[in-house]
């Protein structure tokens, strides 16, 4: 994607109601290969000193980054990779000393090193930054921080399953290796997939008439039953919810449990998954 406003999250349905975006400063964002992310915030015209805020919306924790002129008449604030950013929704708040904290709106956010990212992964774990603007029109972060990481690539859909292409961050594939597909409601085994490595990148199947209703999760094993479970997850690009974006086609067919439908989705946290419904028959 080319630089752009930043596009809006409409399942973002948890954000407080505040400052409307329309009136509140603006801030332009720019994203690195690395992580980082740069603030240029419109200045406050005052003298005081003025801190860039990120709270996570869940725990209330504040990032606290200093806003110093950058001479084109605005403040600016960088939030390096090597800043630890735990994974959640952080909203964006400009303040001035002795003031209360104020909404940020998003300016132009320049992504377009976010396209593509290859990490190396020699740090042990994928740190994602990309910001966008909620529902009210405000500024917000949305971070991962995975260790490992398993991002979903190319996915190929045909009627009775799906072929899932990825590749590995943070650890190595072993002999042992295998997918996983979990029912995230009725905490039975899970099913295994064999998982064909290419050095870092993988492919393994999903065989629908193996799904009963119900939503599955997608997971890989790369060092076996022994070894840690990665989700599977789709991070590196500038596309913040991805469910809205990326739509799969529904598969039919019948199967020993009836006749079903079966949706690949990426979810709220953009985990790829598979939404399996009971289909009536033609």
């Amino acid at each position: 994607m080319t630089p752009s406003t930043a596009s809006a999250d409409f399942s973002d349905s948890s954000e407080p109601p505040v400052e409307d975006g329309t009136t509140a400063p603006h801030a332009d964002c720019i994203a690195d290969s690395a992580g980082g992310l740069t603030f240029d915030v419109t200045d406050h015209g005052g003298p005081d000193p003025a801190h860039l805020v990120l709270t996570d919306r869940d725990s209330g924790e504040d990032v606290r980054l200093p806003l110093t002129p950058a001479g084109d008449g605005s403040l600016r604030a960088a939030l390096p990779s090597s800043v630890r950013l735990p994974e959640g929704r952080w909203d964006v708040f400009a303040q001035v000393a002795g003031e209360e904290p104020r909404r940020l709106a998003p300016g132009l956010n320049d992504l377009r090193s976010l396209v593509d990212r290859v990490p190396s992964g020699s740090r042990g774990f994928v740190a994602v930054r990309i910001p966008y603007a909620t529902k009210h029109g405000n500024l917000s972060v949305r971070s991962w921080l995975r260790a490992p990481h398993a991002e979903a690539g190319e996915l190929l859909v045909t009627d009775g399953e799906m072929t899932v292409s990825g590749r590995i961050y943070g650890t190595a594939i072993t002999p042992k290796a295998y997918a996983e597909i979990r029912s995230r409601t009725d905490g039975g085994p899970a099913l295994r997939s064999e998982l064909t490595p290419r050095g870092d990148e993988f492919t393994f199947r999903v065989a629908y008439e193996e799904l009963e209703a119900g939503r599955w999760d997608l997971w890989v094993r790369p060092e076996g039953e022994d070894g840690l479970a990665v989700r599977v997850a789709r991070l590196l690009d500038d596309v913040a919810d991805k469910k809205p974006i990326f739509t799969y086609p529904t598969a039919r067919l019948d199967t020993g449990h009836g006749r079903i439908a079966v949706e690949p989705y990426y979810t709220r946290d953009n985990d790829l998954a598979v939404l399996v419904t009971a289909a009536a028959a033609e």
